[in-house]
């Protein structure tokens, strides 16, 4: 585990480098040294997806997709690789590093392996992506039985790595799949699990995703539901009967205690992505409710502890033709820009992708938004018939005279910040149940531009994947990783 002696020691050798001038001459370990430095690195040109085969036609092994994203590529635009993983049925999901920018201040480590978590089978994937980053190949395989046979935790989620050299992956279920949030601690050289993170009887009701900020020694972790409820779609019935959370959790990130826990009650039901301003010195963040369709922020207050304020309200709209009489936006995905400037976010079922201009952090304000599909498109079969924000339906989107199936769900954002990467689907089960014909006929990769300066979104018709299109039939692409960090997995200590 990571000790607080062992965190210090990381932290004084990073900024006795960095103060040193020497960090940006020698490279020193994986990442970069600031976020802003972050943002001057170089264009990504590989992108690495998670696509699902588990709930669709295809009775096959879910795969890691490589994507071709240079410009000056001959193969731009094009799936070059698919790693398949060994079994079927493992439900790839969302991934991380052996290391990233945590990691800045030792030469040692380097970002070469991907982790891949799997919601079904509790396996964790280690992808060599540093031999041939064009062709990934598995390096391990950690499997369910020994994540659950040393942790007691199974349907691993979010993976970050530590800046000690572990990889830490929160979790969301007990070993019989019920509601139980902890944190498995991976060995990030032998790809060995070590145990728990969290200190003996600090598991949380739920699990989902994390941030940590040690310079704050704090983290902060979220809240998803029963695996054992949400892994065979969505009840609305089990809300009520408390099998989706609503809080978020305060953790001392030395002693791995929860030492606050802050019920977000009806305003933050299922509150999902968790992020941090990437200021490393920050003491605020942001995370998006689900269910209430809402963006919270979280603070630190004048008496140490922190407190939330919704600061984003996404009004539900009244329908017909759908499941309920009130359609949620369903926010599934947040990011912050590097620069800590812009939010952006995902409605998965309005079918929208916003950006915020988060300059005054108590009070975001909209500047970009687009229609990517959705649920309320003019030929979905549904009728608004209250729409608080908008006068007319949306028009359907179509690629390549194809449309585009389900809502944007997982974002990605360049590091320079100007290009945002989206995809289609967020879980089988909950896609068969929402969009059938995302299942059928294969989920997308777009990309929009964004202004950075005054804020807007713009798609670019002339960049996509069609993952209806594969070799072994459609299926349904997930989160985007870029072989030299990200917006979403990069943490600086």
């Amino acid at each position: 585990m990571q000790s607080a002696g062992i965190w210090l020691q990381s932290f004084a050798n990073a900024l006795k480098t960095f103060m040193s001038g020497e960090a940006g001459s020698c490279g020193c370990g994986p990442g970069y040294a600031t976020p802003l430095e972050a943002m001057e690195g170089p264009r990504e040109k590989l992108l690495y997806i998670p696509c699902i085969y588990r709930g669709t036609e295809q009775n096959k092994p879910d795969y890691l997709a490589t994507v071709d994203c240079d410009p000056d590529s001959p193969t731009y635009r094009q799936v070059i690789h698919r790693l398949p993983m060994p079994y079927i049925g493992d439900e790839l999901h969302h991934s991380g590093w052996n290391a990233c920018s945590s990691c800045f201040g030792d030469s040692s480590r380097k970002r070469n392996r991907l982790m891949l978590p799997s919601l079904v089978s509790s396996r964790v994937y280690a992808i060599d992506v540093g031999t041939d980053p064009r062709a990934p190949q598995i390096h391990k395989v950690i499997e369910g039985d020994e994540v659950t046979r040393v942790t007691g935790l199974s349907v691993p989620h979010t993976s970050h790595c530590l800046g000690s050299g572990d990889i830490m992956i929160s979790a969301m279920g007990d070993r019989d799949g019920n509601a139980k949030g902890g944190f498995i601690l991976v060995d990030g050289t032998t790809f060995t699990v070590k145990g728990n993170w969290e200190a003996p009887g600090n598991a949380t009701p739920f699990g989902y995703d994390f941030w940590y900020q040690p310079r704050q020694n704090v983290m902060i972790s979220s809240e998803w539901g029963e695996p054992n409820t949400f892994l065979q779609g969505f009840n609305p019935a089990h809300v009520a009967n408390g099998k989706y959370g609503h809080s978020l959790h305060v953790w001392d990130w030395t002693e791995h205690k929860v030492i606050q826990t802050i019920d977000l009650g009806d305003e933050g039901l299922i509150p999902l992505e968790l992020r941090f301003l990437h200021d490393p010195t920050a003491t605020q963040g942001y995370v998006g409710a689900a269910l209430s369709s809402n963006i919270i922020r979280f603070y630190k207050n004048e008496q140490g502890s922190y407190s939330t304020q919704k600061v984003v309200d996404i009004p539900g709209k009244k329908v017909e033709g759908w499941a309920l009489p009130e359609m949620p936006g369903l926010i599934t995905d947040c990011l912050l820009s590097l620069d800590d400037k812009f939010l952006y976010f995902s409605n998965w079922l309005h079918g929208d992708i916003r950006q915020y201009d988060i300059s005054d952090r108590a009070n975001p304000r909209l500047v970009g938004q687009i229609f990517l599909g959705g649920s309320i498109c003019k030929d979905s079969g549904v009728t608004v018939t209250e729409d608080k924000e908008l006068t007319e339906q949306p028009d359907p989107v179509f690629i390549n005279g194809k449309r585009v199936d389900g809502g944007p769900q997982m974002i990605q954002l360049s590091l320079d910040g100007r290009r945002l990467y989206v995809t289609t689907s967020l879980f089988s089960a909950w896609d068969k149940q929402f969009y059938p014909d995302l299942v059928k006929n294969g989920s997308f990769l777009l990309r929009m531009d964004v202004n950075t300066e005054s804020g807007g979104l713009t798609l670019d018709k002339d960049f996509f994947i069609d993952f209806g299109l594969e070799p072994e039939g459609p299926s349904l692409a997930h989160e985007i990783r870029y072989p030299g960090g990200d917006c979403t997995s990069d943490i600086w200590i």
